[in-house]
């Protein structure tokens, strides 16, 4: 009866922006990077970052009671999954994402409404440009350190889940197409010892790719090529992988690719897709959801039912396709060339 309808979801949703809102301003402001090398008191941490120590004592306590940080006789601490994720020079730092979503995320979702209402993203009513997708998030130096930061963050959550998802030990030869900093390709050689990776990636990648690559047990085995994975000529290989890359764009451009795929790819050579598969009733999970309007106001693209990936990669020459979830963020479907 609606007399006895409980309030707390809709509570949550009400408040649910001002906690990530909280935590993506402690990250901008360089508070946990602080706290990281020495816990502090109010007036110190207010003087080195020039806060208000008042307003600072006050942001310091929401956080603690978010879970983010301890206080202990008025000296502040990183809890440890504040100094695992949200210190910036953590190898497994989320804090990129977090920079990333507030930079650009949180004000293209404030158009959500219109977005709906018009059934396109937001790029050009929140930055002026039509096409700013990723002009804007490799605008400059710091813009793309973010992004790629951001992606390498979930990549590093999520890549050793996807890779041991399918036994892929029959392959050789991996081509991270779009890879990025080639957290999928490292996962992959680090489960499966005779592979070899390459990633592709555009060529303002190569710097950032090339240091996690060097900075990983398997760097012997995985190298990086530039390119533009629609323009020029992949790298030959027996498996394809495309992590969180056909989310972004229209089913023409997806076919577009696969086919290309399929072309360099023998018989018995597979593609690899990763993405936040959305359940077949469109009844979750709820993050493949909230991804799916992200793409909504952020691209042309969204999030997909297996059974669309599927008809994708067999329109493309690809057979027994498989699905894997992880349990995690992304999950993986496996489609064998013909």
């Amino acid at each position: 009866m609606r007399d006895h309808a409980d309030p707390g979801p809709i509570l949550d949703l009400i408040e649910a922006f001002r906690r990530s809102k909280t935590m993506f301003t402690a990250v901008k402001l360089g508070m946990f990077d602080q706290l990281e090398a020495q816990p502090q008191a109010t007036e110190t941490l207010a003087a080195k970052l020039d806060l208000n120590a008042g307003a600072l004592g006050r942001f310091l306590d929401g956080c603690v009671a978010l879970g983010l940080l301890c206080r202990n006789d008025e000296i502040y601490s990183n809890t440890p999954a504040a100094s695992k994720y949200l210190v910036r020079t953590s190898p497994d730092t989320f804090a990129g994402y977090i920079l990333y979503s507030d930079q650009s995320l949180y004000h293209l979702w404030a158009h959500l409404d219109d977005a709906v209402r018009e059934g396109t993203n937001r790029w050009a009513q929140t930055f002026g440009s039509r096409d700013a997708l990723f002009d804007y998030y490799f605008r400059d130096p710091a813009a793309t350190t973010t992004f790629i930061s951001a992606m390498n963050g979930f990549g590093r959550l999520s890549s050793p889940l996807i890779v041991r998802g399918f036994d892929l030990s029959r392959f050789s030869h991996l081509v991270d197409v779009g890879g990025a900093t080639g957290h999928l390709a490292i996962a992959a050689c680090e489960a499966y010892p005779n592979l070899r990776a390459t990633v592709l990636d555009l060529p303002r990648i190569e710097p950032y790719a090339r240091t996690h690559i060097s900075q990983s047990p398997v760097a012997d085995r995985v190298r990086f090529v530039p390119g533009d994975f629609f323009v020029d000529p992949l790298p030959s290989g027996d498996l394809y992988a495309l992590g969180r890359i056909l989310h972004d764009w229209s089913d023409s451009k997806i076919v577009n690719l696969l086919e290309k795929i399929s072309r360099a790819v023998a018989p018995g050579g597979a593609v690899l897709v990763v993405e936040a598969i959305v359940d077949d009733g469109r009844s979750g999970p709820v993050y493949a959801l909230m991804q799916d309007l992200n793409m909504l106001v952020c691209t042309d693209g969204r999030e997909r039912r297996f059974a669309e990936y599927r008809s994708l990669l067999q329109a493309a020459g690809f057979t027994n396709v498989e699905s894997h979830r992880t349990g995690s963020l992304l999950d993986a479907v496996l489609g064998i060339k013909a």
